[in-house]
Protein backbone atom coordinates (compact mmCIF):
# COMPACT_ATOMS: atom_id res chain seq x y z
CA UNK A 1 0.00 0.00 0.00
CA UNK A 2 1.41 3.43 -0.91
CA UNK A 3 2.26 5.94 1.78
CA UNK A 4 -0.49 8.58 2.08
CA UNK A 5 -0.34 11.93 3.91
CA UNK A 6 -3.20 10.95 6.23
CA UNK A 7 -3.24 9.44 9.69
CA UNK A 8 -2.08 5.86 10.09
CA UNK A 9 -5.54 4.83 11.27
CA UNK A 10 -7.21 6.22 8.12
CA UNK A 11 -4.66 4.53 5.86
CA UNK A 12 -5.10 1.24 7.74
CA UNK A 13 -8.90 1.52 7.53
CA UNK A 14 -8.72 2.08 3.77
CA UNK A 15 -6.37 -0.88 3.38
CA UNK A 16 -8.73 -3.16 5.35
CA UNK A 17 -11.71 -1.97 3.33
CA UNK A 18 -9.92 -2.59 0.03
CA UNK A 19 -8.93 -6.13 1.05
CA UNK A 20 -12.49 -6.82 2.25
CA UNK A 21 -13.83 -5.73 -1.15
CA UNK A 22 -11.14 -7.68 -3.02
CA UNK A 23 -9.37 -4.63 -4.47
CA UNK A 24 -5.65 -5.30 -4.94
CA UNK A 25 -3.02 -2.72 -5.81
CA UNK A 26 -1.89 -4.96 -8.71
CA UNK A 27 -5.36 -4.59 -10.28
CA UNK A 28 -5.16 -0.78 -10.34
CA UNK A 29 -3.81 1.30 -13.21
CA UNK A 30 -2.78 4.65 -11.78
CA UNK A 31 -2.00 7.65 -13.96
CA UNK A 32 -1.40 11.30 -13.18
CA UNK A 33 -2.89 14.11 -15.24
CA UNK A 34 -2.65 17.85 -15.04
CA UNK A 35 -5.62 19.19 -13.17
CA UNK A 36 -8.05 21.55 -14.79
CA UNK A 37 -9.99 24.47 -13.37
CA UNK A 38 -8.98 27.00 -10.76
CA UNK A 39 -5.53 27.05 -9.24
CA UNK A 40 -3.55 29.04 -11.76
CA UNK A 41 0.12 28.42 -12.33
CA UNK A 42 0.46 25.71 -9.66
CA UNK A 43 -2.24 23.56 -11.28
CA UNK A 44 -0.86 24.12 -14.76
CA UNK A 45 2.64 22.94 -13.81
CA UNK A 46 1.96 19.88 -11.64
CA UNK A 47 0.15 16.65 -12.40
CA UNK A 48 -1.90 16.44 -9.24
CA UNK A 49 -5.03 14.85 -10.75
CA UNK A 50 -5.10 11.09 -10.17
CA UNK A 51 -6.88 8.64 -12.46
CA UNK A 52 -7.43 5.08 -11.22
CA UNK A 53 -8.72 2.24 -13.38
CA UNK A 54 -9.75 -0.99 -11.67
CA UNK A 55 -9.08 -3.58 -14.38
CA UNK A 56 -11.40 -6.40 -13.16
CA UNK A 57 -14.51 -4.17 -12.99
CA UNK A 58 -13.51 -1.48 -15.50
CA UNK A 59 -14.43 1.29 -13.05
CA UNK A 60 -12.54 4.54 -13.65
CA UNK A 61 -12.11 7.23 -10.99
CA UNK A 62 -10.60 10.70 -11.37
CA UNK A 63 -9.76 12.79 -8.35
CA UNK A 64 -8.48 16.35 -8.27
CA UNK A 65 -10.10 17.57 -5.04
CA UNK A 66 -6.83 18.60 -3.39
CA UNK A 67 -3.67 20.30 -4.62
CA UNK A 68 -1.56 17.46 -3.26
CA UNK A 69 -1.07 14.47 -5.54
CA UNK A 70 -0.52 12.11 -2.61
CA UNK A 71 -3.78 13.14 -0.95
CA UNK A 72 -5.62 12.77 -4.27
CA UNK A 73 -4.24 9.22 -4.55
CA UNK A 74 -5.77 8.38 -1.17
CA UNK A 75 -9.10 10.04 -2.02
CA UNK A 76 -9.25 8.29 -5.41
CA UNK A 77 -8.84 4.89 -3.74
CA UNK A 78 -11.57 5.77 -1.25
CA UNK A 79 -13.94 6.81 -4.07
CA UNK A 80 -13.11 3.61 -5.97
CA UNK A 81 -13.90 1.52 -2.88
CA UNK A 82 -17.24 3.36 -2.53
CA UNK A 83 -18.17 2.66 -6.14
CA UNK A 84 -17.22 -1.02 -5.98
CA UNK A 85 -19.13 -1.40 -2.71
CA UNK A 86 -22.19 0.21 -4.32
CA UNK A 87 -21.87 -2.15 -7.27
CA UNK A 88 -21.60 -5.23 -5.02
CA UNK A 89 -24.15 -4.26 -2.36
CA UNK A 90 -26.35 -2.11 -4.59
CA UNK A 91 -28.38 -4.93 -6.09
CA UNK A 92 -28.99 -6.61 -2.73
CA UNK A 93 -29.70 -3.26 -1.11
CA UNK A 94 -32.24 -2.29 -3.79
CA UNK A 95 -34.09 -5.60 -3.33
CA UNK A 96 -34.09 -5.17 0.44
CA UNK A 97 -35.42 -1.61 0.17
CA UNK A 98 -38.22 -2.71 -2.17
CA UNK A 99 -39.22 -5.52 0.19
CA UNK A 100 -39.17 -3.13 3.16
CA UNK A 101 -41.36 -0.64 1.29
CA UNK A 102 -43.96 -3.31 0.56
CA UNK A 103 -43.85 -4.46 4.18
CA UNK A 104 -44.48 -0.88 5.35
CA UNK A 105 -47.39 -0.49 2.94
CA UNK A 106 -49.06 -3.71 4.12
CA UNK A 107 -48.51 -3.04 7.82
CA UNK A 108 -51.64 -2.21 9.81
CA UNK A 109 -51.95 1.25 11.22
CA UNK A 110 -51.67 1.65 14.94
CA UNK A 111 -54.82 2.55 16.89
CA UNK A 112 -53.48 6.05 17.49
CA UNK A 113 -52.74 6.58 13.77
CA UNK A 114 -56.25 5.40 12.85
CA UNK A 115 -57.81 7.80 15.34
CA UNK A 116 -55.74 10.66 13.95
CA UNK A 117 -56.86 9.93 10.38
CA UNK A 118 -60.51 9.72 11.44
CA UNK A 119 -60.24 12.96 13.43
CA UNK A 120 -58.81 14.73 10.37
CA UNK A 121 -61.64 13.31 8.22
CA UNK A 122 -64.26 14.62 10.65
CA UNK A 123 -62.65 18.08 10.65
CA UNK A 124 -62.58 18.05 6.84
CA UNK A 125 -66.24 17.00 6.61
CA UNK A 126 -67.32 19.78 9.02
CA UNK A 127 -65.38 22.30 6.94
CA UNK A 128 -66.96 21.08 3.70
CA UNK A 129 -70.41 21.04 5.28
CA UNK A 130 -70.01 24.67 6.34
CA UNK A 131 -69.25 25.68 2.75
CA UNK A 132 -72.41 24.14 1.33
CA UNK A 133 -75.09 26.58 0.26
CA UNK A 134 -78.18 26.49 2.43
CA UNK A 135 -80.85 24.19 1.05
CA UNK A 136 -84.44 25.35 0.46
CA UNK A 137 -85.86 22.73 2.86
CA UNK A 138 -84.09 24.25 5.90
Amino acid sequence: MPDFPVGADKAKALEKRMTRLGIREEDLDESFIRSSGHGGQKVNKTSSCVQLVHRPTGITVKCQQERSQALNRYLARRILADRIEDKILGEASARRQAAEKIRRQKRKRSKRAKEKVLREKRIRSVLKESRRPPSEND
